[in-house]
């Protein structure tokens, strides 16, 4: 498998309001993509999970799709 995106960038703190950086990182149904199929390492994940529904919560990214 490939390398950690957030490890390979750099990246220490994965900010809810970078939504771009979010989007990457979910599907078009706005569903959180599995850390299988994006390559990122199990303590991102759980971060990167957390960091995308306390986005939605603020209403800076969709719960679903329209």
């Amino acid at each position: 498998m490939s390398e950690c995106y957030f490890s390979k960038h750099g990246i220490k703190h994965i900010d809810y309001k970078d939504t771009e950086l979010l989007k990457k990182f979910m599907n078009p149904h706005a569903r959180i993509i599995g850390k299988k199929r994006t390559g990122v390492c199990s303590k991102h994940q759980r971060e990167l999970s957390r960091a995308i529904k306390h986005a939605r919560f603020m209403a800076l990214l969709p719960y679903i799709a329209k």
